[in-house]
This record gives C-alpha cells, structure tokens and sequence, in this order.
C-alpha cells in the first residue's frame, strides 16, 4: 500500500516522531496512531454513558440558572490547564 500526504503538518508531525526515536518507520508512527485511536474509541464507547450523564448535568445545572459567566469559566479553565501543565512538565 503506497500512502500520500499532502499535508505537510502531518508530515511535520511523523517526522517529530521518527526524529524522537521512538519510531523506528513511517509505519510505526502510523501503526502507534491507530492503536491510540481504537484505545480512544474503546474508552469512549465504555463511557459513554457516564459521559452523557454528566452532560444533561451540566445542561439541568443551566436551565437552573447555575451556570458560570463566560470570562469566569475561561479564567477558571486557563488556571486548570496551568495547574495541570505544572503537574505534567512533559506534555
């Protein structure tokens, strides 16, 4: 099988890795990918009930009127992510 890419991020992205040494081909970039995909979409689909009950949650929390003002939630979030980052120095 012969593959194109015609995006060069995408290149960019398998070359990173190649360049890393973790990968050792083209194809084992690409055979990691889709192992990381089907791992996502079985997580996803174990979940998924617990996902869809935080939502309507989240959606009842709403129409109670107990959401959280916009530049509230992005000033929260931006601290989560900055927090976490600080946990998480090699992501």
């Amino acid at each position: 099988m012969t593959i194109q890419i015609n995006r060069p991020e995408i290149e960019a992205l398998i070359q990173q890795r190649l360049h890393s040494g973790a990968f050792e081909s083209v194809e084992d970039v690409l055979f990691d990918a889709l192992e990381m995909q089907a791992e996502r979409e079985v997580w996803l689909q174990e979940n998924k009930e617990a996902i869809s009950a935080k939502i309507e949650r989240g959606l009842a929390q709403l129409d109670r009127g107990e959401g959280i003002p916009g530049d509230k939630l992005r000033t929260r979030l931006a601290a989560d992510k900055a927090a976490w980052l600080a946990d998480h120095p090699e992501s």
